[in-house]
């Protein structure tokens, strides 16, 4: 009967019904494919860390950051220690989210899709007096975290009682902090507060303790219903040009790259520290999901192969110099000279000596997005639950 199945018999009975299974199965596998390759949707991000991704907290408290910075994307300054857009900035973009407001800025702050807590200058440890008296900034990771329930305490109060949706409508919605990615991104300056505080043998054992504290603050945040981690390990602090001209290397103590050897090896055992800690908390953490990312190989891949990407030499930053601060002014030789940007931003990895560029920035992202460099390796946006 030119392949009709017979209903009427048995045997077409039995026959159809493994067609019409076997279709199914073939369209649920297929179905299965085309969830997998259409990712997942985060509703916000919850960002915590220092000036590696700070939109604006140091800015709004503490005096705005100064031109020339922002000039390369935002035409001026935008809060951000760089010539335009951050790591983080191109985190947002790619999971199609607005840019992260910074908590505590009070201008025309929207928190629908997130919040920034990040501040400049942060610490992973408690900032104390000494912490204090070297420059680093009191808003450290125990303080961020007490910002972030704030704004979780705050928004599900508003919800109860507000009745006007230009309020509710600025606010994150309290189902979706479960739902949300929270990406943390600190150490650099708990480094470099060791750096011209200790000796090298003297940080490395107090690196535990700051493991420690970071891990205890991943906790929190679980508990406050965070499940989703995108957590960077800190950069190598070695090729920093301002650490390369305040603290010039012994001979002997430069690496392949022109670094200093023994602050990058500081920054790998912090790394190395920090990546136990993530596992350990992987099957402490029941229903979370943590993921770690390599950011210190991106950077040092870009910095010791500047050339081949199209950049110039590595340790001379783009904006001011080491007579005169990025956007300030000092008396060089009788002559008072403004810290200017380069003519190009997009042919340096450095902005400012510690900061990274725009073009830097963005080199960096696309080498950890599709998570080749994560553990496990996924790609950001298959990274939910």
């Amino acid at each position: 009967m030119n392949g009709v199945i017979d209903f009427r018999g048995s045997l077409g009975s039995i026959s159809s019904k493994k067609t019409v299974m076997a279709v199914a199965i073939s369209l649920l596998f297929v179905a299965s494919l085309l969830g997998s390759s259409c990712g997942c949707h985060f509703p916000a991000i919850y960002n915590l860390g220092d000036s590696n991704s700070d939109t604006g907290s140091v800015s709004a408290t503490f005096g705005r950051v100064p031109r020339p910075c922002g000039e390369s994307f935002f035409g001026k300054p935008a809060g951000r220690y760089s010539d335009g857009r951050l790591i983080i900035d191109f985190i947002a973009n790619e999971l199609k989210l607005p840019f992260l407001s910074a908590y505590l800025d009070a201008i025309d702050s929207n928190f629908r899709h997130g919040a920034n807590f990040a501040a400049s200058g942060s610490t992973i440890q408690p900032a104390d007096d000494k912490l204090f008296d070297t420059g680093f900034n009191p808003l450290s990771l125990d303080i961020q975290l007490l910002q972030f329930q704030q704004l979780k305490e705050c928004t599900n109060e508003l919800y109860d009682q507000a009745k006007n949706p230009d309020i509710t409508d600025r606010l994150p919605r309290p189902e979706e902090f479960s739902k949300s990615l929270y990406v943390l991104d600190c150490g650099q300056n708990d480094l470099h507060y060791g750096i011209i505080t200790s000796t090298e043998d003297q940080f490395k054992a107090f690196i535990p303790n700051i493991i420690n504290q970071f891990a205890a603050a991943v906790e929190k945040l679980f508990q406050q219903g965070a499940r989703v981690f995108w957590i960077h390990n800190t950069g190598p602090i070695g090729c920093l040009p301002t650490v390369i001209i305040n603290f010039p290397p012994k001979p002997g103590n430069v690496d392949q790259a022109g670094c200093i050897k023994s602050y990058n090896e500081l920054a790998q055992e912090f790394n190395k520290q920090l990546k136990d800690t993530v596992t350990q908390l992987k099957a402490k953490l029941p229903g979370a999901k943590l993921i770690y990312v390599d950011i210190y190989s991106a950077k040092f891949s870009l910095i010791s192969e500047a050339n081949k990407y199209g950049f110039v030499d590595p340790f001379v930053n783009c904006c001011g110099d080491h007579h005169v601060e990025c956007g300030k002014t000092a008396v060089v030789n009788g002559t008072e000279i403004f810290g200017a940007s380069c003519g190009d931003p997009s042919k340096h990895i450095s902005w400012d000596g510690i900061h990274y560029t725009e073009a830097a920035n963005y080199w960096v992202v696309n080498r950890i997005l599709d998570g080749s460099l994560s553990d496990p390796p996924l790609p950001i946006t298959k990274a939910c639950l």
